[in-house]
């Protein structure tokens, strides 16, 4: 397990890596369209945090609004008590006071870092805000085969309350990449022959997103930060909330293009963004992409790995709270806080079994450890590596890991109204 340093009060004496501040700000995501919100460092997303592999870090974090926060280290393999999360033993931050996280970066890849409060009714709250932003953690033995890099996290903004008979679900009046919604602010400008590195995260507090490059593929060659056992070249990504892709672009058709959401409506609220060619000018050009399936085992080996690993089923369902009221979610038929606890033991590898017995998918997060898919809809599968995976409604998903990173570790959806509302547990050490 790596040695936590510090979850404590600044020591002025001691100068921090990093530096975030927590305050509220306003973002123009769109000519006269400002989102009052609260993010990091006066923006949203916030600074991208550069680190190297193996590398311990110091991050000072200042909390300047009203209510208690906290940062997680979403994807990284910190002990429980700097991770983040309350349910862990992580601290929280008092109003106008400040705490200091001391972890060693690791693993290497794509990682990210958000607030991890509940937001129940209250949609100014939790990843309904703009408290989020882009870790990258540089492998020791990665040589960076491209000409550019570009960090893109797909957001939406103005959450409401949509109530139907059946239940109550959050819809949003706004979207961006970034900061800002498709048309506003600078293009990203590219040249032809350029292999591009595009590292898109879906930051969203709740929405699953479908994504095409207009006129380009996209070469997938990482999950979660890590890479995939057969990279592969597909017509559009798909990201629940939390997942991440790193994705290789050939630059090789000039011209004015958009990369956003496959949706018509999506993409004409903002969730898309501007790419032009060297000499190129004019509008941007949206061309409709294909229809294929998203397939998470096209990018990993056929047939599972060899090896016992202990069963643990998990049965995913929802519990209807009454008509125009929001669903509650079920582990096992418990909700959190009342959910069992998942036992493991150092050392050994389990098999846990996600069987979605509701008809929504589920983007599931363990903390604290990366696991492998190993089954899905009963197809063998390996050699992807993740720390979200989406599970399809009606389905089960199976993933194995390690148990290498001994504390309390917190396993819920990644969806906010789902963790919010029961789908939560904790797995704990033996």
């Amino acid at each position: 397990m790596l040695a936590l340093l510090s979850v404590s009060s600044l020591n002025a004496q001691e100068k921090a890596d990093y530096k975030l501040s927590i305050d509220h700000i306003s973002l123009e995501v769109a000519p006269k369209s400002i989102i009052k919100t609260t993010g990091y460092n006066g923006a949203a997303p916030g600074p991208l945090l550069r680190m190297k592999e193996g590398q311990r870090v110091t991050i000072d974090v200042m909390n300047n609004t009203a209510e208690p926060e906290i940062v997680h280290w979403h994807g990284l393999h910190t002990p429980s008590n700097v991770d983040g999360s309350m349910e862990e033993g992580t601290p929280m931050i008092a109003p106008h006071s400040s705490a200091r996280y001391s972890f060693v970066a690791a693993p290497s890849g794509t990682r990210w870092y958000h607030t991890h409060v509940a937001a129940m009714r209250n949609l100014r709250n939790g990843l309904y805000s703009g408290q989020f932003g882009f870790i990258y953690i540089e492998p020791k033995d990665d040589p960076g085969r491209f000409d550019q890099e570009i960090f893109l996290a797909l957001r939406e903004w103005d959450p409401f309350f949509s109530t139907s008979e059946d239940a109550m679900d959050v819809m949003y009046k706004r979207c961006s990449i970034n900061s800002r919604a498709l048309g506003f602010g600078e293009p990203v400008r590219v040249k032809e022959g350029q292999r591009v590195m595009l590292r898109i995260l879906n930051a969203s507090a709740t929405m699953h997103r479908r994504i095409a490059f207009s006129g380009h593929s996209f070469t997938v060659v990482a999950m979660d930060g890590n890479p995939v056992a057969t990279p592969k070249q597909v017509p559009v990504l798909e990201l629940g909330p939390a997942e991440r892709i790193d994705a290789i672009v050939e630059m090789d058709q000039p011209g004015v293009w958009i990369l956003g959401a496959t949706d018509d409506r999506d993409r004409k609220a903002g969730l898309g963004i501007v790419f032009e060619y060297a000499e190129r000018m004019g509008a941007g050009q949206w061309v409709v992409p294909s229809k294929d399936p998203w397939d998470y085992k096209v990018f990993g080996k056929p047939g599972g790995r060899n090896g016992a690993a202990a069963l643990i089923p998990l049965v995913i369902e929802k519990k209807f709270a009454g008509s125009r009221w929001v669903d509650k979610w079920t582990i096992n038929g418990k909700s959190w806080p009342k959910t069992d606890p998942i036992s493991v033991k150092e050392g050994f590898r389990y098999r846990l079994a996600f069987d979605n017995r509701s008809d929504e998918a589920h983007p599931v997060h363990l903390h604290r450890h990366t696991f492998e898919l190993a089954s899905i809809a009963g197809v063998a599968t390996s050699g992807i590596y993740k720390d979200v995976v989406v599970v399809p409604a009606k389905s089960v998903l199976e993933v194995e890991f390690i148990a290498d990173n001994p504390g309390k570790t917190l396993f819920h959806c990644h969806q906010q109204m789902h963790m919010d509302y029961g789908f939560m547990s904790l797995l704990e050490y033996l």
